[in-house]
């Protein structure tokens, strides 16, 4: 197979920077008292820091001026001067502590729903998503919001309140040429920045496109590591982890490339304007219009102007940079979830767990039809068995069942409700799960067993873990029920996972259970005394019981056999045994591998 070839073609990206800020407004709106009591802090910073060229230009004049007032004038000047000084870095430090709370809270705002929203998405996007990119994606996405407003409220606006200071000065108290080429050069150079900056954003797109690629990959080399060591594949996944860093190497030095020659531009650009305000200040001077104060305070104050500015320009960068960050949040919060509650959806009624399929078609793909017209019943309180070979459609019943999918035709009722009409809130509640891969949180075997029910108390967790069979065995473990169980549950076996994952059923009381291969990662022993407990737990639930091993499921109240998304019989154990279709010949099949495995051993021992 030929390897696959990480794109680096510019991605052109249709983002909507001004609808993006207006998005993150409400997550400041809620300390708007401290943002504005920010600004008041900001302008007040920003008013003392311009009126420190007005009094060095006294400090000089008085200096230049008769000898006698040298002693009075330049002392009060200079403690003016002092305290502008000191002024504009109280108010500095006073605007980042009254900001510090509004910014860090819109993180965690932001960061808070942008969770609650993937837990909305339906089951489609998390088995496409990559888990990796979207933690990247996250982590910058948030940070970004940061970001901006640090830069914003640091940066932007303080130079634009800056320049509307420098304004009035300039206009009020020059020729109006000086204020001419002040802002003549600030609007060259913030067009300049601007141009440049948003051709060198495709370079950034790129990067970031090809970062979260190669953080997908490595997360899914390391989550796969047992698979890569089976096959020795370390130099494949080393491989295409190299290849898109490589693309991601390419383009970062085209942005670094590029963010030279933005340097040079400004640079260039500032010394431009500062040359001929000079200029035109000394001749000022020369011709007495001007003091010698007066060429001081204009070179103080494009000093303040131009020192920022140059800084804007990374700034600009970096906004634009989190900009196209934010946009990736911001396009996930977008992203409308396939399962959501119908306006007026109600709880689950109170009743017995009674459910129907009612002529149930679904497909995945419209091409690719999954479920054929199903049509079956469980009674309250009874046991219904599904069995059928891989691929039959066993476990999407049950995907179907939670309403992790809506059926394409037909439906499904509980109680007489449709799904459909059901908060999913109150459906879920109502079903307890033991999935056939189990997957545990990297916590203690106590934490995942209370996921189940976390409002529970410590004894009615340890009854659940003794039901499944697993106290003995946590018990017997070094740190006991503070053990962690590793990423995804890995320390244990697969089926020290099921127990848990029964014992969390268990412990979830619901009105409906749903075993999907529930024992099928189990030893004959502690399967035999699971099935026993399962018989227990089930006796007063309506019960799904999805199988391949037929011997799980004899006592089932009825069975239902699938072939290929269809309904091929149904009936009891014996009734279909007598009937000698499908499932007698699946349980014939299964009954002689059993015996040719139970032989096996003892063949081996006789040939020694």
């Amino acid at each position: 197979m030929q390897p696959r070839i990480i794109s680096t073609e510019r991605v052109h990206s249709d983002r909507r920077d001004w609808g993006n800020l207006h998005a993150m407004l409400p997550y400041l709106w809620e300390f708007r008292g401290r943002a504005v009591a920010a600004l008041v802090c900001l302008v007040l910073a920003r008013v003392a820091n311009v009126g420190v060229p007005l009094v060095l230009k006294g400090i000089v004049d008085a200096f230049s001026g008769t000898r006698g007032q040298t002693l009075v004038l330049p002392l009060s000047l200079l403690l003016a001067y002092g305290a502008l000084k000191l002024g504009s870095s109280l108010f500095n430090e006073l605007r980042d502590v009254v900001f510090a709370r509004v910014r860090y809270r819109a993180m965690r705002r932001l960061s808070t729903r942008v969770l609650e929203h993937l837990h909305t998405l339906s089951l489609r996007y998390h088995l496409e998503r990559r888990t990796g990119a979207v933690s990247r994606d996250l982590e910058r996405g948030t940070r970004s919001v940061s970001t901006i407003v640090n830069y914003m409220v640091f940066s932007v606006l303080p130079v634009l309140v800056e320049f509307a200071l420098v304004a009035v000065v300039l206009l009020g108290r020059y020729a109006p040429v000086f204020a001419l080429v002040t802002f003549g050069t600030a609007a060259v150079y913030v067009a300049f920045t601007f141009a440049i900056t948003e051709w060198r954003m495709d370079y950034r797109h790129d990067m970031n496109r090809l970062d979260s690629l190669g953080n997908a990959q490595a997360f899914d080399s390391l989550i796969n590591y047992e698979t890569v060591k089976y096959f020795g594949n370390e130099g494949m996944e080393l491989a295409r982890y190299d290849r898109t860093l490589a693309a991601w190497e390419e383009m970062a030095v085209k942005s670094q490339t590029s963010m030279a020659v933005l340097n040079f531009g400004q640079g260039a650009i500032i010394a431009l304007g500062v040359t001929l305000l000079m200029v035109f200040a000394a001749g000022a001077v020369v011709g007495g219009t001007m003091t010698v104060g007066d060429l001081v305070m204009v070179n103080a104050l494009l000093l303040q102007l131009f020192i920022p500015l140059g800084f804007l320009g990374i700034v600009y960068r970096q906004i634009k940079y989190a900009l196209a960050d934010m946009d990736l949040v911001f396009k996930l919060l977008e992203r409308q979830p396939e399962i959501a509650d119908r306006p007026g959806a109600r709880a689950l009624p109170a009743g017995q767990g009674g459910i129907r399929f009612e002529h149930v078609d679904f497909h995945y793909q419209p091409e690719r039809g999954i479920l054929h017209d199903l049509d079956f019943r469980i009674e309250p309180g009874q046991t219904l068995a599904v069995v059928g070979h891989s691929g039959a459609g066993k476990s999407t019943l049950a995907r179907l069942l939670f309403r992790f999918y809506d059926v394409t035709g037909g439906r499904i009722l509980i109680d007489g409700a449709d799904l459909r009409e059901l908060t999913q809130a109150s459906l879920r509640a109502a079903i307890g799960i033991v999935p056939q891969d189990t997957v545990l949180f990297n916590e203690s075997i106590y934490y995942n067993l209370r996921y189940g029910r976390p409002t529970a108390t410590r004894p009615e967790i340890e009854r659940a873990a003794e039901m499944a069979h697993i106290r003995t065995f946590v018990e017997g473990l070094p740190d006991g029920w503070e053990t962690l169980v590793g990423e995804r549950g890995l320390k244990l076996s697969g089926g020290e996972k099921q127990r848990v994952a029964i014992a969390r059923a268990i412990l979830k009381r619901p009105r409906i259970l749903v075993f999907d291969e529930a024992t099928s990662s189990l030893d004959s022993h502690t399967e035999q005394a699971i099935q026993q407990t399962l018989a227990e737990v089930a006796e007063n639930h309506t019960t799904l019981v999805i199988a391949h091993r037929l011997s799980t499921v004899v006592e089932a109240h009825r069975i239902l056999v699938m072939e290929q998304g269809r309904i091929r019989e149904q009936g009891t154990h014996r009734q279909l045994l007598e009937a000698g279709g499908h499932y007698a010949a699946m349980w014939d099949l299964q009954q002689r591998e059993g015996s040719a495995a139970t032989l096996k051993p003892t063949a081996s021992q006789t040939a020694v």
